[in-house]
């Protein structure tokens, strides 16, 4: 009842912390940068030439149908533009002091700009940056709210949206950094209440199935949302306090992972204490054994999934290494809901008619009463059903099978070259049409697309000429530009050509330059032209600073490859040497980890031609690989880790050959179940329609079914089986294959093991 207690204080506080998770994300991409990138550097220097950091928001109207404005409706939108300071922010508390209106939020009065193809106006806005970052007191975002108020503002004045015209016949669509923002909240909102639900969902009827008990998955599901909330609870703690950063994927992984873990642990768990109720009449002495057989795998599958996942620290980008603990506690936190929550309510709620197992309550078997645990019945009668015929299979065919789906694997690992992780367009970062991407699309058909977001360039004064001259040869380039400190009316502040020259400022012997690219800053070909003039300036002013938007994500896709190539060996060492103490065996650690790399392997290469050809994804972020290394490796040698301990556990009484087969036949259902549970949680990531969390959502989802229906029900039974008591080296263990009760018993049940 203690056990009880504690876990309702953690589950009333963890609750509310769960809910106020969103309060503490950061979702802003240049954040995640490490101090030492170029861009990071470069905005910290361009801060000293303006007096507030703005984010830009930009209004963008034509009219339906396409073709030129009529004077009216110029007139019109330079009237909106006139009184949009006005606007009132919806769900703005001025009594705890939050904006009342746009003009508490903006940094100067907007104008209307109309295109020269006369088709389109432009209302460029700026918002306080520090002000954008803040919230509401009901919790909404102030870049959010800003923006949903100029859509109903546009709605309300105009009778314009993005998707009708109303009597002016305009039709208005709301983009720029801050258009983005405010999509991109839009669609994390879905992460703490409809992910959960469809991921809870998923899981509740693949419980029911495996289970077939009305009551049993319930209990699973509260021990798993318990787990969840301990883990709110410690996360929200450290963001708050600016411990850890955390962002709405991190957020979104955390739910999925803390549920399909605890559920898996709870499988594993419930399996063994029905088969301990199969041979003690006590429900106490029965959960004891079980809890006593299943801490070892449980304990070592959470270890390594958390050594894995905190490799993650030694990323560059603070959105990956912040993931690394986060989805640790999250880990930590299942594991011990599992062995101690799990465990009490099982007590508790069907201590004496075994109820919650009903219709398919466990009796004791009749001579079943032993003094260790579990109940080893002869192998004739383990090797049944479903699992006992594979296994006699395997046993049977132990070359041919590891030969064939070595072979199947290296096929689908041979289309891994073809997965295009280099980067996207912030454009396709969304699945479903927004208003900033179609308000982007409606920017650039009638405005110079770099303008809004250029280039920014700080150098030595004495180099200006040197900087302003080569970054104009570069391919790409639309239009050089000195800061004098009069933007001009131009988009995002960048100085425009003005009637009179006048002298750039200059700051500590610096000066800026913005560079407008010739396409938006989102777009991967800014990104090329940002290389290209990085390049070219090294060497006329080596000490110049490139950044600004294009620029952050080029360092963010080179943070990411970087992470790539630093971690994964990193993440197969840790692993490699805990199975190595686990196991106590060199050959059978280094066996799993090859077996799991390939398979990892199998399931990029099948997701790079689901992506390009079936899907026809524009490409992937150089994290997705990375994610999904990580968690496919960690989390496919759970599965290889909950064999190869009943293995051993096995082997230790009827040898390696016949232990194996028996640990196949008697793990099989559940770790399956397990396998199943976590590939439909993670599954439950594409609901929210971003292309990074759909690819890592089939990415987990079809390498956790690969490992579990593949590598650990055939490939790695198989070798052992192949390996015999080799396995083990440098374990004393294999010898038992020699034993002769070993053999005689695995003859008598027709397995043959030599």
């Amino acid at each position: 009842m203690a056990v009880l207690a504690v876990w309702l204080a953690v589950g009333a506080f963890g609750g509310m912390a769960q809910g106020k998770l969103s309060q503490v994300q950061t979702n802003d991409s240049a954040a995640f940068l490490p101090s030492s990138a170029e861009s990071t550097r470069a905005g910290e220097a361009g801060r000293a030439f303006v007096d507030s950091e703005t984010l830009p928001v930009l209004v963008v109207l034509e009219a339906q149908g396409g073709g030129a404005l009529s004077p009216d409706q110029v007139t019109a939108v330079q009237e909106f533009a006139r009184t949009v300071a006005d606007v009132e922010i919806p769900g703005a508390d001025g009594s705890a002091g939050d904006p009342a209106t746009l003009e508490d939020v903006l940094t100067g009065p907007a104008v209307a700009v109309p295109s020269e193809d006369g088709e389109a106006v432009l209302v460029p806005l700026s918002l306080d940056a520090d002000a954008a970052e803040g919230r509401l007191a009901d919790d909404e975002s102030v870049t959010g709210a800003s923006v949903q108020a100029l859509r109903d503002a546009l709605a309300a004045d105009l009778g314009a949206s993005a998707d009708a015209a109303g009597d002016l016949g305009l039709r208005a669509w709301v983009t720029g950094p801050g258009g983005f923002v405010a999509d991109l909240s839009n669609a994390f909102g879905g992460i703490d209440g409809v992910l959960l639900l469809v991921a809870l969902g998923a899981v509740l009827l693949i419980l029911v199935i495996v289970y077939r008990s009305p009551f049993l998955p319930f209990v699973v599901i509260f021990s798993a949302v318990f787990a969840l909330c301990a883990a709110a609870l410690v996360v929200y703690q450290l963001a708050a306090n600016d411990v850890l950063t955390l962002n709405g994927q991190s957020q979104g992984i955390l739910s999925i992972l803390v549920v399909g873990a605890a559920v898996d642990y709870a499988l594993l768990l419930v399996a063994r204490y029905r088969e301990e109720l199969r041979a003690v009449q006590s429900p106490f002495t029965a959960m004891r054994r079980a809890v006593r057989a299943s801490i070892e795998p449980i304990a070592a599958s959470a270890g390594t999934v958390i050594a894995g996942l905190l490799c993650l620290l030694l990323s560059d980008l603070k959105s990956n290494s912040s993931l690394g603990p986060v989805a640790a506690i999250g880990i930590a936190s299942a594991f011990l809901a599992s062995l101690t929550l799990l465990p009490a309510l099982l007590l508790v709620l069907g201590s004496r008619s075994r109820g919650l197992f009903w219709p398919s309550r466990p009796k004791v078997v009749a001579g079943a009463e032993h003094d260790g645990p579990g109940h080893r019945r002869p192998t004739a009668e383990v090797l049944t059903g479903l699992w006992g015929r594979l296994a006699r299979f395997v046993g049977r065919h132990a070359r041919p099978v590891w030969i064939v789906t070595t072979v199947l694997l290296v096929a689908g690992a041979a289309f891994l070259p073809t997965l295009k992780a280099g980067g996207t367009n912030q454009s396709d970062v969304f699945l479903v049409e927004v208003d900033a991407v179609a308000g982007e699309e409606v920017l650039s058909d009638h405005f110079p697309a770099g303008a809004t977001q250029p280039i920014l360039v700080v150098a030595p004064e004495a180099d200006l000429d040197a900087v302003v001259e080569t970054a104009e040869a570069v391919d790409g380039v639309d239009a050089v530009t000195v800061y004098t400190g009069d933007s001009g009316g131009a988009p995002g502040g960048a100085g425009g050509p003005v009637a009179e020259p006048q002298p750039p400022v200059v700051v500590d012997g610096r000066v800026r330059v913005d560079v407008a690219t010739q396409e938006a800053a989102d777009t991967q070909s800014a990104v090329r032209t940002v290389e290209d003039l990085r390049a070219a300036l090294a060497d006329v002013a080596p000490d110049a600073l490139v950044g600004g938007a294009a620029a952050q994500t080029l360092d963010t896709q080179v943070a990411g490859a970087r992470d790539l190539r630093v971690i994964v060996p990193v993440v197969l060492t840790v692993i490699l040497l805990i199975l190595m103490l686990l196991l106590r065996s060199v050959v059978a650690a280094v066996l799993l980890v090859l077996a799991n790399v390939l398979s990892f392997g199998a399931a990029l290469g099948v997701g790079a031609v689901v992506f390009n050809t079936v899907l026809d994804y524009p490409g992937a972020d150089p994290a997705v690989p990375l994610y999904a290394f990580t968690f496919l490796v960690a989390l496919g040698v759970d599965y290889s880790i909950f064999l190869m301990t009943r293995v051993r556990e096995e082997a230790l009484q009827v040898g390696t050959r016949e232990g194996v087969l028996r640990g196949l036949a008697v793990t099989g259902g559940v770790i399956t179940s397990a396998g199943i549970v976590l590939a439909a949680t993670f599954s439950a990531l594409g609901v929210i329609p971003l292309l990074f969390l759909a690819q890592l959502a089939f990415l987990v989802a079809f390498g956790v079914l690969l490992d579990t229906l593949v590598v650990r029900s055939l490939l790695v039974p198989a070798l052992v089986h192949a390996l015999g008591r080799r396995t083990w080296w440098p374990s004393p263990l294999g010898r038992l294959d020699r034993s002769p009760a070993a053999l005689e018993g695995a003859a008598d049940d027709g397995v043959r093991v030599g």
